[in-house]
């Protein structure tokens, strides 16, 4: 036992008095293990600061040769160096292990150049070089025609430096996000963007590219795009960049760029844009945009933009300089952020001429222009668990342009009971008039108040504001009345209070009629009743067995309803004065009229109304369909509308209406048609063409008359599609994937397009001879001439004046991994051609490419 213990601490001492001697040499001597991997042991000392290495160097090849009097190894075929998390993989690598030296060189051809090239795994990253120096003690790494790919770019340049595990220094460095290149399906990228120097810093979190100046190429052809320098994201994360702008003509203001700005995220959740437009003729407009995100939780953006727009040249008739401003805010809240609470915002206030002088081409193309109103609004929704109760605040801005009004409601406040039954079942399945009786009321309190944009918030603004508060109650019954019948009753409620009242007098001095408004809590009631008889009757007919017609069906659902409302005017009501005009005849008026929630309806209502509704479907027979028959709509919707009022001491029967729903073609072409008829003869003066309404009850004459007409085509419409696959064999390879070639070498592709196709026609007489019409044909579709050429374009032509209304033509090329896009309006106010090329790849959303570039907006239209 002491002899044993004896030898073991003998053999302890040696190690120590081993170790003592590498430590004071200092050198790495370099062993054969029993795998024929070389092993660079350091010395192992107390202090850690000598230490040579981190890890061990490991090395395997298919051959290796050890010079021991150069201190080197040579490894060929197969070669790989592993050490830290590097690993390194050639077709020959040579180590010194005197100055920890590590050379790595591609598989060449018999002309000398690299087929294979080295691959270096680091982190979880691939870099692909045609050569590759590396030291190990200094981690210093010097690589030619390096690929140093990340998420959906790859770099390629003639010289890289590698400084640490975070700076790379390059050389004539190729950048470029085409996926064909990124996974070598093509040894030639599309384009790429070429800078003399770059700079590469990788984080944990995001890598960035910064160039100095830097050009783009297409197809190995030089873009006059250049840039004094870059700032390129290398990773899947937000990154800051130069947004790329678009650029064109416009006849109006001159030569542009639309859209050049900067892209700046800050944190997870927001993000920065800032946008410019420039224009040869002096117009320019700035607009900057915060857009915000937090997953199931919210969304939305702000937007501001000021603008010049100038128009002519200076000193001449038509020169013309105007100033414009927008302000907008777009807010979403997740369903499943909070479903009893839900906050949205719609926010978009103009200047009111901004679409007159808007120098931002997007709202031409998207036809914004043609806009005549402008509503805003923010509203919050709160729903309870236990209660049927639902309450609901708006806040709403409506802009007209073609009058200069605005109305502002602040706030509009809604609470809304849901329905419930009046009295309870005494069974569990309701029966009768009673049991059915349902109540439905809502109270709802509104301040409104309408000016010219410019007067809104000026000294009459407490003058002009009205503020009202009204609660209604709605109640309804029904029941089966001799099986074939369902008898309705009904009951509306309304009670209004407003804060303001209406005093007219006539004027003699001025000789016109002032509206005097009276300040004060003043207030009015309504209500009306309404019994009703509905059926449905049927009536088919079946045709012969085999006839091309199997049958066709009419569903008629007629219903008659009696309404009663009193007669408001009445002096008993005080809801209506007099006051006597300028032949001093006494004129009825009410002291509500204008108001926030109107004034109460005149003349006592004992009305007699019906309603028809027709539907007409066909059966025909079909082979496609596995029944043998398919059905037809001749008309979905086809409905005649009026009524008699009893109590009237004139005009008892009211306009007869008449509107109908079709679609025909599979529901493809649909056709809507309404149609006012006037009972009464009007008889028209020969010299004004106006006309007088009379009593002679039979002379029925359009007064009105609309059709709209719509037919979406594709290709479909001649047939089935083809399966080029089945048809032809032999497919296109780089390049050409999406083409099919024959036996004698010509490309089949498929040629996908859309066409649909609007007309519209109104025609209003009332109580004019001849009245008023007008027409109208839109188109507007897409034509995919190649699988990466698309044609897509609309037009609008006024039948009547014989002009084009709106036309826009574009042109769309699918470059792999970027689009070329055209626009063009030829006709119009704004003409104009803009001219934009943009990248695809996700990596640069932010950096160079102008659509999708931050966070998804809602909804949004700038």
């Amino acid at each position: 036992m002491g002899s044993k213990g004896f030898k073991s601490t003998l053999l302890f001492l040696l190690f120590l008095i081993f170790n003592s001697f590498l430590a004071q040499t200092g050198r790495i001597v370099p062993a054969q293990n029993t795998d024929n991997k070389r092993v660079a042991v350091s010395s192992d000392t107390v202090v850690a600061g000598n230490e040579q290495l981190s890890d061990v160097v490991k090395t395997k090849a298919d051959n290796i040769r050890n010079d021991l009097s150069a201190n080197m190894t040579f490894l060929n075929k197969n070669a790989q160096v592993n050490y830290l998390d590097m690993e390194i993989q050639a077709d020959y690598i040579s180590v010194n292990w005197t100055n920890g030296q590590i050379y790595a060189r591609g598989k060449l051809n018999e002309n000398g150049r690299v087929v294979e090239p080295v691959v270096t795994n680091q982190g979880g990253k691939k870099y692909e070089t045609d050569s590759f120096t590396y030291n190990y003690k200094t981690a210093v790494a010097i690589a030619h025609n390096a690929r140093t790919e990340e998420s959906e770019g790859v770099i390629v340049a003639e010289r890289t430096k590698k400084v640490n595990d975070s700076v790379f220094y390059m050389r004539n460095g190729k950048y470029t996000t085409d996926e064909y290149f990124l996974q070598k399906k093509d040894t030639v990228a599309d384009y790429y963007l070429l800078a003399p120097t770059i700079k590469l810093i990788k984080g944990q979190e995001k890598s960035q590219v910064i160039t100095g100046p830097i050009q783009m190429y297409i197809e190995q052809v030089p873009t006059p795009l250049v840039l004094p320098f870059a700032i390129l994201p290398f990773s899947d994360k937000r990154s800051a960049g130069i947004l790329i702008p678009s650029f064109g003509e416009r006849q109006d203001v001159g030569f542009f760029l639309n859209s050049l700005g900067y892209y700046q995220p800050i944190g997870e959740h927001f993000d920065v844009r800032v946008l410019l437009d420039l224009y040869t003729k002096g117009s320019w407009s700035i607009r900057s945009e915060v857009g915000y995100k937090k997953n199931y939780k919210y969304s939305g953006n702000f937007s501001g933009e000021v603008g010049n727009t100038v128009r002519g040249i200076r000193g001449l008739p038509d020169y013309s300089k105007s100033s414009t401003y927008r302000i907008a805010w777009r807010h979403q809240q997740d369903p499943k952020a909070n479903p009893y609470l839900n906050f949205s915002a719609s926010v978009d206030i103009i200047s009111n001429k901004f679409y007159n002088n808007t120098i931002n081409n997007n709202y031409i193309f998207n036809q914004n222009v043609l806009n005549t109103q402008q509503n805003s609004s923010v509203s919050v929704t709160k729903r309870f668990l236990n209660l049927p109760v639902t309450l609901n605040g708006t806040a709403s801005y409506s802009q007209n342009f073609s009058t200069g009004y605005v109305d502002l409601r602040l706030p509009q406040l809604t609470a809304n009971v849901s329905q419930f039954y009046l009295l309870p079942s005494r069974t569990g399945v309701r029966n009768g008039l009673l049991e059915n009786i349902n109540v439905n009321t809502s109270l709802a309190f509104t301040n409104f108040l309408t000016a010219k944009q410019e007067d809104l918030f000026g000294p009459n603004m407490a003058d002009n504001l009205q503020t009202g508060l009204k609660n209604n109650i709605g109640l309804s019954t029904n029941a089966p009345l001799f099986r074939y019948f369902t008898f309705s009753l009904g009951a509306n409620v309304d009670n209004v209070l407003t804060t303001k009242t209406k005093r007219k007098t006539y004027n003699p001095v001025t000789n016109s009629l002032e509206d005097l408004y009276d300040k004060g809590v003043a207030g009015f009631g309504t209500f009306s009743t309404t019994a009703s008889v509905q059926t449905v009757l049927y009536g088919t007919k079946v045709f012969k067995k085999g006839a091309a017609i199997q049958a066709i069906r009419h569903m008629i659902t007629p219903s008659f309803g009696f309404t009663f409302s009193p007669d408001f005017a009445r002096d008993s009501w005080g809801y209506y004065r007099r006051y006597y005009n300028e032949r001093g005849d006494a004129v009825q008026y009410s002291i509500f009229e204008g108001g926030i929630y109107g004034a109460p309806g005149s003349g006592l209502t004992q009305s007699l109304g019906f309603n028809i509704n027709n539907n007409v479907e066909m059966k025909v027979r079909s082979r496609k369909d596995s029944t043998g028959v398919r059905k037809i709509k001749i008309f979905e919707n086809l409905n005649i509308s009026g009524s008699y009022n009893f109590a009237a001491d004139h005009y008892k029967w009211s306009p007869i209406g008449f509107n109908s729903q079709s679609s025909f073609f599979d529901n493809k072409l649909a056709l809507n048609m309404a149609m006012t008829v006037d009972p009464y003869k009007i008889i028209y003066e020969p010299e004004s063409g106006q006309g007088v309404r009379t009593e002679q009850f039979g002379h029925f004459s359009i007064q009105n008359f609309n059709a709209q007409f719509s037919l979406p085509l594709n290709e479909a419409i001649f047939g089935e599609k083809e399966d080029l696959g089945k048809l032809y064999s032999r497919k296109g390879e780089v390049r050409n994937e999406n083409y099919y070639f024959d036996d004698d070498g010509y490309a089949h592709f498929g040629q996908p397009w859309t066409l649909n196709i609007n007309a519209q026609y109104n025609y209003t007489r009332q109580l004019s001879r001849f009245g008023t019409h007008s027409a109208s044909i839109g188109l507007d579709g897409t034509l995919k001439l190649t699988p990466f050429w698309n044609i897509n374009g609309s037009t609008f032509y006024d039948v009547v004046t014989g002009e084009l209304a709106y036309t826009r033509l574009g042109f769309a090329r699918d470059q792999r991994s970027f689009t070329i896009n055209f626009n063009w309006v030829p006709v119009g106010q704004y003409r104009v051609y803009d001219f934009f090329i943009g990248i695809k790849a996700n990596i640069l959303r932010d950096a160079v490419k102008y659509r999708s570039r931050s966070f998804p907006q809602t909804n949004s239209s700038f």
